[in-house]
This record gives C-alpha cells, structure tokens and sequence, in this order.
C-alpha cells in the first residue's frame, strides 16, 4: 500500500490491509509479553494507532514494518508497568520428595501462557518452522529475565530477521546501540536457558508417537506405561502450582500418589494439539463416570524423539476455548 493510498483510504480499506499481519503481530507481541490474551489486546491498541496515525506513514518503510514500530512500541509500554511472566522452574528449586504438598502460587503471579500453533499464523510452512525454535516456552522464559528493550531487540533480530538499521528505525535507537544491546541479550540468553535437546518437531512421526503414548497412558490410567515414557532427567511442573519436580525418580512417584492413584480408565480424555512448536494433549477431566467431562487445561510435552523430556501442565479450563476445542470433549 502506498503513501497516497493509505492517506487516503477508509477505515475499512486500511483494516483490510493492515488485518493481513495481525496473526504475525499476534504472535509478536506474544514473544514480548508471554500473554495471548495481552497480545490480542495489544495488536488491537496497534490497529487504532496506525488508523489514528496512519497521515503520519510516509512510505519510506513497508507497512509491515512500520506495523512492527508501533506493535513493538505499544508492548514496552504495557510492559513499564508489568511484572515478568513465569513458569514454575522459574520460581525455586524442585521438590526433593515426590510427596511434597503442592504450593498455589500467590494471588497475582503472572504465568507465561501456552500459544496455540496455528491459531493466527499465515500457515507459510518456512513461517512456521522458523518461529518454532523462538516460542518453545524454555526460550520464552528465558527472555522473561531480559529488560523490555533487550527482549525486544532479541526478538527482532533472532525472530524476525529484521536487519540492525530496521530495529534501530523501530526502536528509536542509534545502530551501534541496537547492536551492543543485542550483544548483551545474547550473552544473557545463553547464560540462563537451558541447554537444549536436538528439536523435534511436533508433527513428525517420532514426536506424534510420543504424544499419542502420553495421552494414552493417562487416558488408561496406566502409571507403567507413563514411567516408560519419562527420560532419566525429565521435569514436571503444574501451573498454578510453585511447586514442581525434577528428575524421572521424582516426576513418577508424584504423578502416581497424586494424579493417577485418584484416576481410573476414562477419568481423562486428551486430544493433539501443538503449543509453542512443542506436542501438545488438550484435556479434558470428569470426577467420576456419572459425571460429565469438563476442560481442564493443556499439557505441553518437551521430548527428545522417543522420551519426554519434560511435562509443563496448564491446569486452565480457559485455555481449552483458547486452542479451538469445545466446552464437551469433541465426538470420536
């Protein structure tokens, strides 16, 4: 869209056009704040702003970027006034005793939220390979501990791809700035991420079998079955729980004595999905087998291929809707 044309458009001609990026917007501002429901928010504050402002758009940028200034520009706002987002791990040590209580967070802790795949992106498959090793939630909570600007320097560059010159636009900054910034992001993101395990990628076979034997093994109650499945050094962590395990010989003793042992076949029913490039059960819970299934929340399964690697629960009925599944277990 050219200058003239975008001065000179409707409302409904520049929605229509600017529209085009909100699913990439989407899952940028996602990157930056660890909210899907933030970054609805935010990329709709972005729409407004670029239609109020819209007189201001020169051409000398595309509109795609000058979307990702504004975008960009409205999460570090939002975030001034915002604690970081976590996850279990984040907060302490794993229990040492598979029977430890389970800790509710305080009120008010701020979780990294799950991002369902698919759900805004344009489908191109270079798109989505690319953004996958970016929104795995272990980067994700490693960016968390990044300043605002940083996180969002790293995330133009490592994500997007956007040249130094272009963030140093985005960003209202020098280039020698974007870079040093960059350099430090870097250094940071190594120093606290966790070494990682070659990636899988959802949908390939090895990862798909892996999922389907984990929701299996629950949906059977089969404590054997999930034992098999967990690798040596595998975590479990429960959101909104603090409390969270480390290491097969603590993940499989808790999920038996605490899980499990209250299930029998049927007590669970899941379903695949992918979350944040990762295989993924939606799941539903029923308390007894007169009762109906209701949702309870996600797992999203870190795996090397043949193992879990780790289990990062989101007991949140909300995010059932939230990856396309409906109130009722879907009908075989």
């Amino acid at each position: 869209m050219s200058a003239t044309v975008l001065t000179g458009a409707t409302r409904d001609e520049f929605l229509r056009e600017a529209d085009a990026y909100r699913g990439e917007l989407i899952a940028h501002c996602y990157q930056l704040v660890g909210s899907v429901h933030e970054a609805e928010d935010l990329v709709q504050e972005t729409l407004l702003r670029a239609w109020r402002g819209r007189d201001s758009f020169e051409g000398r940028s595309s509109l795609r970027t000058w979307l990702y200034r504004i975008a960009t520009n409205v999460c570090l706002t939002a975030l001034r006034h915002r604690s970081r987002r976590v996850l279990p791990s984040g907060l302490g040590a794993p229990a040492d005793d598979p029977d430890t209580a389970m800790a509710l967070a305080p009120a008010g802790t701020r979780w990294l939220q799950p991002f369902p795949d698919g759900a805004y992106g344009s489908g191109d498959p270079a798109d989505v390979v690319a953004g996958r090793t970016v929104v795995r939630l272990a980067l994700l909570a490693a960016l968390q501990y990044l300043p605002a600007r940083q996180r969002a320097v790293f995330i133009l560059r490592e994500v997007l791809e956007f040249s130094a010159a272009e963030i140093a636009g985005i960003l209202r900054m020098s280039v020698p700035a974007v870079k040093s910034s960059l350099q430090r992001a870097r250094a940071r993101v190594e120093e606290i991420a966790p070494t990682a395990d070659k990636l899988t990628e959802p949908d390939s076979p090895e990862a798909r079998r892996v999922l389907d034997r984990y929701m299996a093994a629950f949906e059977n109650a089969d404590a054997g079955a999930l034992s098999d499945l967990l690798r040596d050094d595998a975590f479990l962590q429960s959101a909104p729980m603090t409390t969270w395990f480390s290491g097969k010989a603590s993940c499989v003793p808790h999920l038996i004595r605490h899980t499990l042992a209250r299930a029998v076949p049927g007590t669970y029913r899941m379903y695949a999905t992918v979350a944040n490039g990762q295989p993924t059960a939606v799941a539903y819970l029923r308390e007894d087998a007169g009762r109906p299934y209701t949702p309870f929340g996600v797992a999203v399964l870190d795996t090397d291929g043949t193992h879990i690697t780790g289990i990062s629960v989101f007991a949140d009925p909300a995010l059932v809707a939230l990856f396309g599944f409906p109130d009722e277990p879907p009908v075989p």
